[in-house]
């Protein structure tokens, strides 16, 4: 499937030009940020690695097998990329254990940055953002329409799409949850029944998502609305904004989304409307996240960027610093401004 019938339009207009993504590991960096203070005893033991050219699920067996831990008790905060470098937070349950020696783990692609222990394991999305380091090369566009262009989505943020990478190669995932959906059937693996359900929703919010950035409201408050704030889950209806909160302009507080599943909507009127005529438009999908027993979500449809900055290291090459809230794509920052082509495939997201 195309990109844009698995996201859809962009909301500042047609891209600037075109760059290369990830020519090499280092042009894309991610640190977890952790906002979570370590006890220093317990018998959690949290590290703090920094891998290349290894992922998530990769780095978590070689712990089990270096430290002789159950893999089940090996805990991670979020899933990132292979290719990448990247600096992220994993836990070992050692109940009256020393800290094993994992000093043969080590090397140029792995190495271990922080390690002290904690009363609690580490949860998924325990970290509260991501913080980006991204380099495109080969770089075709006028620098004066890239600087504007990132002025403007420093200043009003983009369409919080979930990525490309979210349903797969080609949408396969996609492809996968439709044909689980038609059987009115769930995988019996936890780990892919979990991702096939999250790739389903995560396809039903980005078309609600697309008809609002069609119509230029994803980042209005419309009747009807419910809103969030960037790093809550607390959220209330648009009837309860005073006219004058600056919150909204501040992009502190968001219109939302639903996340689909069973139960009431929390958005009303015509924004109720609008959801659940998508969802109508999927109902095979929308029934079977129903029937999995989910419950309705929300997720923000406006992505802030927060210390945005940007230089041009060369002529060709632009580099971008940004942090985004946990489970939030740097795919929809960077499909703002230039087309992106990948060297070396693989997702460019802060997801979990």
């Amino acid at each position: 499937m195309l990109e844009a019938e698995l996201l859809g339009p962009r909301a500042w207009g047609e891209p600037c030009g075109a760059a290369v993504l990830k020519a090499a590991p280092e042009d894309f960096r991610v640190t977890e940020v952790l906002d979570i203070e370590l006890s220093g005893e317990g018998e959690h033991l949290w590290l703090l690695l920094e891998k290349r050219g290894l992922n998530t699920e990769e780095v978590a067996r070689k712990l089990a097998r270096a430290s002789g831990v159950s893999l089940r008790n090996i805990s991670y905060a979020g899933l990132k990329d292979r290719q990448a470098v990247t600096r992220q937070w994993f836990s070992l349950q050692l109940p009256g254990k020393a800290d094993p020696d994992l000093s043969a783990l080590w090397d140029a692609n792995l190495s271990c940055l922080q390690a002290q222990r904690h009363r609690r394991k580490l949860q998924r999305g325990a970290h509260s953002a991501n913080r980006f380091l991204i380099r495109l090369t080969e770089l075709q566009a006028d620098p004066a329409a890239l600087d504007e262009r990132l002025q403007r989505i420093a200043a009003q943020g983009v369409p919080n799409y979930f990525g490309p990478q979210r349903f797969g190669h080609a949408g396969g995932n996609l492809e996968d949850a439709t044909a689980w959906a038609q059987r009115s059937a769930y995988p019996p693996a936890r780990g892919t029944r979990s991702r096939l359900l999250s790739t389903a929703r995560s396809y039903l919010f980005n078309r609600m998502l697309a008809v609002r950035v069609a119509d230029g409201s994803w980042n209005a408050v419309l009747p009807g609305d419910c809103l969030a704030f960037t790093q809550s889950r607390s959220q209330f209806p648009a009837a309860e904004l005073a006219t004058d909160d600056p919150r909204v302009a501040q992009l502190d507080l968001h219109p939302t989304a639903t996340l689909w599943g069973a139960g009431e909507l929390d958005s009303s009127g015509e924004q109720a409307q609008m959801e659940a005529m998508v969802a109508s438009q999927h109902l095979l999908l929308a029934e079977w996240l129903a029937a999995a027993g989910l419950d309705q979500a929300r997720r923000i449809l406006r992505l802030p960027i927060a210390g945005l900055t940007w230089h041009y290291p060369s002529s060709d090459c632009l580099e971008l610093e940004f942090t985004l809230p946990t489970g939030c794509f740097a795919t929809a920052v960077l499909r703002e401004l230039v087309v992106l082509v990948s060297q070396a495939g693989g997702g460019l997201e802060s997801e979990n």
